[in-house]
């Protein structure tokens, strides 16, 4: 006997190790597939086709009546070719266009023959069905693939299929070239296993991860303390160094679009928006919002073990961003669903060697799309009455237009009665400004001269109303008093001086004292001047609006200083400040209303007297000042009030006054 064990197939070994190692998905078990059978069959091509249906017309049946037929449509998704030369094969996995693949036409009619009969078929590109031939222009031949594992919904039906192109052989060749190409195509069943097998485990695992989270959010006293458990418990499960919880907010303009507001922290009692971190992680969620789907960053590769197509492809500058505090760190970022609708999204960030794997990935995503509407339904618990009422709203119009979309639907109906009214029905069109009131005649009392005060008018008093005449301040004429004394002791002297010089002749002496009498006598109605004007009285009667002189009282003025102000309250005058934009609207004697800040309640009308034809700048706008009369006077009208000012312009429909604006705008743009 002959010892043979040292005898090896190190080949097929490498093909059986490669088949039946897991893969990360069907894409790349496909393209390892499709490779081997390249290789084992020595094919010149190999081709993976996806299948997709097409309806064709209806075509008249028999009794049946009209009848339709699907046609199938071979698209090339991955192409393999064998090595000629120098040049090593390899598979494509990214086909652009089918145009380099030989006998195009000829896979595609073998592919739709293997679909239909779920069996290898064998062609010879002799233009002869089934023929083994020997040599000539080779052979084409077409394994089905089925899709989907033992007891899974699909599980047999063919989803896509493998075209080889064969060099001519003999027949024997052949027959060997297929039974390996049919034991190769066999692993396709133990792979359906396999994935079978790992999405049962993947269920299982998010099941058991989803009821603990569950269990922990429903013994949370009220929804905070159900964010927050759920966001310690899920780190603590992962081991991740911390997780946020985002809701959805917003969704009416402006801020803009919906966005991501966190709403719990794992490890982390209240969180401030303000801070910068938080701010960051906001956008990143925001990212996997709008993209609808889960970011991994680092990215992983796009080709690969494991690759990952989607993840590799997504938009990660926000993720990006936030990894820049810790060279080490892993972000992930998955979307929460309720019935296909994103209402939140969980960030995890990790400091671990390893990447963040795609099975850790496919774990949370299936565990958050069972946790979801539990924490969706603790959080509308938590919502406010009018919140609670507008969902209650949504509901019953669902029961009126439909069970789907119903906002939508709701809006849609409510927004076309909306237009169509608006486009009909004419209103009173009022353009608005601006308006304070200020008092029509006011008279300032300022000091007519200089000195102290020494008493204060009874009546000198904001809001008190006085008559003509009444005193209001009285200035100390002390000083005054005994300089007109003084001069009319000086006046008195100087006359006698002058009557005595006359008498004795000397008439020289008796000119200079009568002169000197009647210097002093000016100063004397001087100071008789300055006394009567230390009596500052009302010129008129009205009420004091302005000056505040009960701690003035002993206190010095000087010549012009304002003491106070006195209009006729009940004779108003409205000053309203247009913009140049609604300037050419408004015409004398038209009328309008007013209301004040005090009390908006209230309405008082007012007739246009006069508009300012020069225009003022301020903050920022263009105004006129329009000057108009109120037709009613009240006593809770005062001078210094502010409010609003309705000109009644004329009856337009409310789609033209709503566009008014932009109309005007796209004149001015479109002006040349």
């Amino acid at each position: 006997m002959i010892d043979l064990s040292n005898v090896r197939a190190p080949g097929w070994q490498r093909v059986v190790a490669e088949l039946a190692a897991p893969a990360a998905d069907d894409r790349v078990f496909l393209a390892r597939l499709l490779q081997i059978l390249g290789q084992v069959s020595s094919a010149r091509q190999a081709v993976l086709f996806g299948l997709s249906v097409r309806p064709t017309d209806a075509v008249e049946g028999g009794a049946g009546g009209a009848q339709t037929d699907n046609v199938i449509e071979p698209r090339a998704a991955m192409v393999y070719v064998g090595s000629t030369g120098a040049a090593p094969g390899g598979v494509d996995t990214q086909v652009t266009s089918e145009s380099g693949i030989e006998s195009l036409n000829e896979a595609r009619e073998v592919v739709r023959k293997a679909v239909h009969t779920r069996q290898m078929v064998v062609f010879s590109l002799e233009k002869t069905d089934m023929l083994y031939g020997d040599g000539g222009a080779g052979t084409m031949v077409a394994i089905p693939l089925a899709g989907g594992g033992p007891g899974e919904a699909g599980a047999g039906e063919v989803r896509s299929v493998i075209t080889l192109l064969l060099e001519g052989r003999s027949r024997q060749a052949l027959q060997t070239t297929l039974a390996l190409i049919e034991v190769v195509a066999g692993y396709v069943f133990l792979h359906g296993a396999n994935q079978s097998l790992k999405r049962t485990r993947q269920a299982s695992a998010s099941l058991d991860l989803a009821a603990r989270l569950i269990a922990a959010i429903n013994a949370a006293p009220n929804y905070k303390g159900a964010n927050i458990q759920f966001v310690n418990d899920l780190g603590r499960q992962l081991r991740c160094e911390r997780v946020s919880l985002g809701w959805i907010s917003g969704g009416t303009e402006p801020r803009g679009k919906l966005y991501c507001k966190v709403v719990a922290m794992s490890d982390t009692e209240n969180v401030d928006r303000r801070m910068s971190t938080v701010q960051k992680i906001e956008a990143a969620m925001d990212e996997a919002m709008d993209q609808g789907q889960p970011i991994l960053y680092p990215p992983p590769p796009a080709q690969g073990e494991e690759a990952d197509f989607l993840l590799a492809q997504a938009v990660v500058h926000a993720h990006k961003d936030l990894a820049t505090r810790d060279a080490n760190l892993k972000i992930a970022s998955l979307p929460m669903r309720v019935n296909d609708r994103i209402v939140g999204v969980v960030t995890i960030e990790t400091t671990s060697k390893d990447p963040i794997s795609i099975p850790t990935i496919e774990l949370v995503q299936a565990t958050l799309d069972l946790v979801s509407p539990v924490l969706e339904i603790r959080r509308s618990d938590d919502l406010g009455l009018h919140k609670r009422v507008w969902a209650d709203l949504l509901k019953l119009a669902a029961v009126l237009v439909g069970p789907k979309h119903t906002a939508w639907k709701a809006a849609g109906v409510a927004l076309s009665l909306a237009l169509i009214l608006a486009a009909v029905v004419p209103l009173p069109y009022r353009v608005g400004a601006d308006m304070e009131l200020q008092p029509r005649e006011p008279r300032t009392i300022s000091a007519p001269v200089e000195g102290t005060i020494s008493a204060i008018g009874p009546k000198a008093k904001p809001g008190e109303r006085v008559e003509a005449g009444d005193l209001l301040v009285q200035l100390d004429t002390n000083e005054a008093e005994m300089s007109r004394l003084e001069t009319v002791a000086q006046i008195t002297e100087a006359r006698k001086k002058a009557d005595d010089a006359s008498k004795h002749g000397d008439f020289s002496e008796a000119q200079q004292a009568t002169a000197r009498a009647e210097q002093s006598e000016a100063k004397l109605r001087f100071f008789e001047y300055r006394i009567a004007q230390s009596s500052i009285k009302s010129p008129i009667t009205g009420t004091i609006i302005a000056g505040d002189l009960r701690d003035k009282n002993g206190s010095t003025v000087q010549l012009g200083q304002q003491l106070l102000q006195i209009a006729d309250v009940p004779s108003l005058l409205v000053i309203v400040r247009v913009d140049d934009r609604d300037i050419s609207l408004i015409k004398d004697g038209m009328t309008g209303q007013i209301t004040t800040k005090s009390d908006p309640s209230r309405e008082f009308k007012f007739v246009v007297e006069r508009i300012v034809p020069m225009s003022e700048a301020k903050e920022g706008k263009n105004t006129f000042e329009v000057r108009c009369r109120l037709e009613e006077t009240s006593p809770a009208l005062r001078p210094g009030m502010q409010g609003i000012a309705k000109f009644n312009v004329d009856n337009r429909s409310l789609l033209r006054i709503a566009s008014r604006r932009v109309v005007d705008q796209l004149r001015l743009w479109l002006w040349w």
